[in-house]
């Protein structure tokens, strides 16, 4: 877990895929926020087309990768939460969120983590790629 979380960390835009309302993937830059209990959290905006699209089909891939070649590959089911302890942490943690959100009560302000994770890290060094279950 502690490798998933430091390549997230360390690459923070990360792409983001899900299925669109016209049944065609779609995939938009992303950025991993929170760790706890285990659960990576994400945050957007109930007003954009990607919360109706993991409304909908909740399940998500996400990509990133290094500038020396090794990446990573995570998916997993989106759960929504109002977790208001959580969302106060997202909130003072990130200016982007607190520029746009202003508040962790923001209405529009929606986190949510993923259930039934799994991360392959691979590379170019020749070894198999991990999985790591979240």
């Amino acid at each position: 877990m502690h490798d998933v979380i430091k390549l997230l960390e360390e690459n923070p835009v990360q792409y983001f895929a899900t299925i669109g309302l016209d049944g065609k993937p779609k995939v938009r830059p992303f950025q991993f926020m929170h760790e706890e209990d285990s659960k990576l959290y994400f945050c957007t905006s109930n007003q954009k087309e990607v919360f109706k699209e993991m409304s909908k089909s909740p399940y998500i891939e996400l990509s990133v990768s290094t500038t020396d070649y090794k990446w990573i590959r995570l998916k997993g089911k989106v759960v929504f939460s109002d977790d208001m302890k959580i969302k106060k942490a997202i909130v003072e943690k990130s200016e982007i969120v607190k520029m746009v959100y202003k508040t962790a009560e923001n209405p529009d302000f929606e986190i949510f983590y993923l259930e039934d994770a799994k991360a392959i890290l691979a590379d170019f060094s020749g070894n198999e790629p991990r999985e790591v279950r979240l």
